[in-house]
Formats: structure tokens, C-alpha cells, sequence
């Protein structure tokens, strides 16, 4: 009876649970699962990559032919050679030599660091007070009752409403720049955190306060981590709303930027070169907005997953 106990036990470890035949099916079965995303997200990037062509090839058709006036839309290659031109220096005089250097005394890439600059103070002032207003708000309810219609009523104004007006109080410098962008950021910003901190589970709270937890603590080890995602949510929208003010903040003095650069062009019926500029904004707030979700993921890995 025992030798058979002794015989069958090598077989029972090898069909256990943990054994290598699971294992290995584990293995295989994880590693199938990532093909399948790798696949997913190649299919993804290839079906992109032929909307782009599309759109290209379809813009090229349209300049090749003159359908539209190169006037009002220039053909890919014009734009192209806008973008470059704007990195470069150029002889405009052979007999003195005369050599100009990018467009408006900047590079376009200086245009593009400037407005980055100004963008970066403005949404890092909305981010640090609307994340503690945002606490505030949502852990005292009279601060809450109170502020909350004037940060709907400031959400609703559209940046080109009061520019002027900001203009008037602070001048035509970079601080009405940082303070209209800074307007743009601040609200989703306190919303996202608003609705973070009152997202947060209570047994999450209970739990930490059986263990011993004070406010200090609750705040910084559970309700923080538990409305990062949230709070990064609202900043990714923030720098979205500032991208897009970034023109109406540059109306105005906006030179070296990105946004004033493109507004000068329009006017002056440089039509690649302002196709040109919106082409960089909007890679550049893809870029961004890339990188604000990559440092989501990092700092979130468990949001979305649970």
C-alpha cells in the first residue's frame, strides 16, 4: 500500500497546479495574448499611416490639378519648403550679401521652444493651485457650495472674450500670456481633482483608519494615489485647452512663438508658412498628449485594470 502511495505521488506533483505542463501553458498562453496586441496595435498604425497617405496624396491631387488657388491652399511641397525656410538662413541680397535667419528674427523651432515655455508656466500654475483647490473643494463642502458656480461661469468664457481685458490690467508682455493660459488649464484641472479625491472608495478610508491612519496619512497614502489618475486626466485636458489658446494668447506681442508666428503669416497671406505652423502645433500637442498618458501609465499601472 505504501509503494503505491510513494509511486503515485511524482505523478499528482507533476499534474498539480504549479506544475511544469501549467507553466508552460501559462507561458504560451500569455505569449499568444501579446502577439495578438502586437498584431492589434500594428494593424492600428498601418490603417493610420494609410489615412495619412490618403490625406497627402489627396491634398497633392488637389494643388496638382488647381483645383483651389495656391493662394488659399498650397500644394505639400510649397508647405514643406516654408517649414524648412523657417529653419534656415537665407541670402536675400547677393550683391551685399545680406543673409536672413529663420522668419521674424527666429528659427521656427525657437517660435515653437517659446510658446512651449509659456505654455509649461501656465498650465504648471493651473496644475498646482487647482489641485489644491480642487481638494479643497471636495473635502469641505461650504468651499465647494461657494466657489462652484464661479468655476463654471470661468470654464464657460471663451479665451478671446477677456483677452483684451487682460490686456489692459497686466499689459501686452508675457504675463498676459501666462495668465490667459493659466485661465485655460485651471478649470478641468480642479474639476478632474474634484471628482478624483470624491471617487475615492470609503472601505479605502475605513481601512486605512482601522490600521492606525490619521488625515495626514489617509490624504498622502490613499486618497493622493487614488486620485492621481484622475488628476492626470485633468492636466491632459489642461495642456489641450492651453494648445489651443495658445494663438489668442499670442495675438499680441506673441513673436518669438509659435502661435503669433502663424497669425503674422495669416495676415500677411503666407499661406504655407501658416499651414506649416498648424501642422507643428498639432504634432506637437499629439507628442504631448502622448507623454502626459505614458506618464499616467507609470504612475497609474493599476488604473483600468481592476
Amino acid at each position: 500500500m505504501s509503494n503505491d502511495a510513494t509511486a503515485t505521488e511524482p505523478a499528482s506533483a507533476a499534474t498539480g497546479p504549479g506544475s511544469e505542463d501549467d507553466r508552460a501553458h501559462s507561458h504560451r498562453v500569455a505569449k499568444a495574448a501579446r502577439r495578438g496586441r502586437s498584431r492589434r496595435r500594428m494593424r492600428a498604425r498601418l490603417l493610420q499611416a494609410g489615412v495619412l497617405v490618403g490625406v497627402i496624396a489627396l491634398w497633392w491631387l488637389i494643388t496638382a490639378i488647381k483645383l483651389v488657388d495656391p493662394l488659399y491652399l498650397p500644394s505639400p511641397q510649397a508647405v514643406l519648403g516654408a517649414f524648412v525656410d523657417a529653419n534656415r538662413c537665407q541670402v536675400i541680397d547677393e550683391s551685399t550679401g545680406r543673409t536672413v535667419c529663420g522668419v521674424q528674427n527666429y528659427y521656427l523651432w525657437e517660435h515653437l521652444v517659446a510658446s512651449l515655455q509659456r505654455i509649461g508656466v501656465g498650465v504648471a500654475l493651473g496644475a498646482v493651485c487647482g489641485i489644491l483647490l480642487g481638494f479643497l473643494m471636495s473635502m469641505w463642502e461650504p468651499a465647494n457650495t461657494a466657489l462652484a458656480p464661479y468655476l463654471n461661469f470661468l470654464r464657460a468664457l471663451p479665451p478671446l472674450g477677456y483677452i483684451g481685458l487682460i490686456i489692459v490690467w497686466v499689459g501686452i508682455g508675457d504675463t498676459s500670456k501666462y495668465l490667459l493660459l493659466f485661465l485655460a488649464a485651471f478649470p478641468p484641472i480642479v474639476i478632474a481633482t474634484i471628482d478624483g479625491v470624491r471617487g475615492v472608495r470609503e472601505d479605502y478610508v475605513l481601512a486605512a483608519r482601522s490600521m492606525g491612519a490619521g488625515p495626514t496619512g489617509i490624504g498622502r497614502f490613499v486618497v493622493l494615489p487614488a486620485a492621481t489618475a484622475s488628476i492626470l486626466s485633468g492636466v491632459r485636458l489642461a495642456i489641450g485647452f492651453a494648445w489651443t489658446t495658445v494663438v489668442a494668447a499670442e495675438l499680441n506681442n506673441g513673436i518669438p512663438g509659435i502661435g503669433g508666428l502663424a497669425y503674422i503669416s495669416g495676415t500677411r497671406l503666407n499661406t504655407d508658412l501658416t499651414i506649416a505652423c498648424i501642422i507643428v502645433i498639432g504634432l506637437v500637442a499629439v507628442a504631448l498628449d502622448g507623454c502626459i498618458r505614458l506618464v499616467g501609465n507609470r504612475l497609474t499601472p493599476w488604473y483600468g485594470k481592476a
